[in-house]
């Protein structure tokens, strides 16, 4: 009997493995960061053979952690970085060349000429999305009109495109499987999200051929089988879905109204919205959520680019901390952030302001601001820019939010999450297991592969750890709120 599920949980930053039992506990884990290459400002490329290698290192490291035989995993599930674009060539199975990152900017002059030719109504209207450099499809045109031979190879039916979780997929099947799940699909800019499948109109306006483009699938279903990786053993690869949609499932957000907001490298916001897709009125993204069986279920999505990220910052380039677990120490020795506020719009800033050229500023400084109020500011806006999401998502949804399902690496931090707590005035809920964009694709898996019974087997494993309630007063609060919404319109008018 095979007792076990793996999870692959390719990030940004770093590739994961876990290992999770029946009872959804993690078992084991293994980690490995890998190169980011930065050719020239506002460019962010990977290595996919690198994500490849790193990826099945940690596979193979956590089920010898583990301490379990292979044959005893019973499926695999994928959870990947959106956006990221991989082209590879069909024949030799090698990329084509680097993969362009979700936080790449290259084309951004590109989707203003969209703009001004109000293409953005069409695109908005098929996907659910803003016309950004963030998604898929003006990387994939930006790949085939610069890379020498690409487009002629893609007419010729020699190349495959795919967002990570595709290329992982190809991997690990040995080029038998090419394919991706509707919650991939639909953050590429390509997929029609209504009527779920690739659009024509689409792939014309960014001249695309449609045979590049992997099939889509539901995000629950045996995709393939292992080809010979990690031993002889053919394993399922089961589930697969976006890293947010992964937290959105991994969380039990199953209803409409339900809210988890993941705290990674940038932040991600979303709210179940069942089976009818709602359209935003306030800058956020429509997006599909999941598919199992015929079930589709759809979701609002808010994207904070830089969240955990200007932690790393403080550590990488202030140097004011050595680890990142420091932070919360420093941020702790000051009682506020004596007005001091910190919006970093490294790369743009994401939802609800979709500005592609702002840079990040610091406002508020005197000679009374130590590093204590710089780091603070920090992970304060943090919460900052997480509750512009959820005020917008009230607004579009018609409701008051009661309850927020966190998770991801920033969530250790007891200030952080007590203060976004206290801006939102709303309960802030820390599960047990906080690796749910992990367990969203072993839930997917297991679930394709007869591992569960159903999703209300799944709900009984989702355990709360801590609840942080709001402790503010209206007042500090709006005070708070004005001081950065001040500090907005500094970086937005800069």
């Amino acid at each position: 009997m095979a007792d076990y599920i793996l999870s692959f949980d390719q990030g940004t930053t770093s590739s994961r493995a876990i290992v999770f039992n029946k009872k959804a506990n993690i078992v084991s884990i293994a980690q490995k960061e890998f190169t980011q290459i930065f050719p020239q400002p506002g460019w962010v490329e990977h290595d996919a053979n690198e994500i490849w290698s790193t990826q099945i290192s940690v596979a193979a490291e956590a089920i010898a952690k583990a301490g379990i035989p292979v044959n005893n995993i019973a499926a695999i599930g994928i959870t990947n970085q959106r956006e990221t674009t991989v082209v590879w060539d069909k024949k030799t199975h090698q990329p084509i060349c680097h993969a362009i990152v979700w936080q790449d900017r290259r084309t951004a002059t590109y989707c203003d000429e969209l703009k001004k030719a109000g293409k953005h109504n069409l695109i908005f209207q098929k996907t659910g999305l803003v016309t950004d450099a963030y998604f898929s499809a003006t990387k994939l045109k930006w790949i085939l009109d610069n890379i020498k031979g690409a487009r002629q190879k893609a007419e010729n039916n020699e190349l495959c495109f795919g967002t990570v979780d595709s290329w992982l997929l190809w991997k690990l099947t040995n080029g038998k499987v090419h394919a991706t799940d509707v919650s991939n699909a639909s953050r590429t800019m390509l997929y029609n999200i209504y009527e779920l499948q690739w659009d024509e109109e689409l792939l014309q306006l960014f001249t695309i051929p449609k045979t590049i483009l992997p099939e889509v699938k539901s995000s629950s279903e045996i995709y393939g089988h292992t080809s010979n990786i990690l031993n002889a053993q053919s394993i399922p690869v089961s589930g697969i879905a976006g890293d947010q949609q992964a937290a959105l499932f991994g969380q039990m957000c199953l209803e409409p109204g339900m809210v988890k907001n993941t705290y990674g490298t940038g932040c991600f916001m979303l709210m179940n919205t069942g089976s009818k897709p709602v359209t935003s009125k306030n800058n956020l993204l429509t997006t599909i959520a999941w598919k199992i069986k015929d079930d589709v279920q759809y979701a609002l999505e808010g994207s904070v680019f830089i969240g955990g990220a200007v932690v790393q910052w403080l550590r990488d380039g202030l140097k004011l901390i050595q680890f990142s677990g420091e932070v919360e120490a420093l941020t702790s020795k000051v009682q506020d952030n004596g007005g001091v506020y910190f919006v970093p719009a490294f790369t743009g800033l994401g939802a609800p302001y979709w500005n592609q050229y702002t840079k990040g500023i610091i406002t508020g400084i005197t000679r009374g601001t130590t590093d204590a109020h710089i780091a603070r500011a920090a992970v304060e806006s943090i919460a900052f820019q997480s509750m512009d999401l959820l005020k917008a998502m009230e607004a579009d949804a018609g409701l008051t939010i009661k309850e927020l399902r966190v998770d991801g690496g920033a969530t250790i931090n007891n200030l952080l999450m007590q203060f976004q707590s206290d801006m939102v005035n709303t309960k802030v809920i820390r599960p047990k297991v906080t690796e749910t964009t992990a367990l969203g694709a072993a839930y997917l898996a297991g679930l394709a592969a007869g591992f569960w019974k159903d999703v209300q087997e799944l709900q009984q494993h989702w355990q709360t750890e801590t609840i942080f309630s709001p402790s503010f007063n209206e007042t500090t609060r709006k005070a708070l709120q004005a001081g950065w919404q001040k500090a907005i319109r500094a970086a937005l008018t800069e």
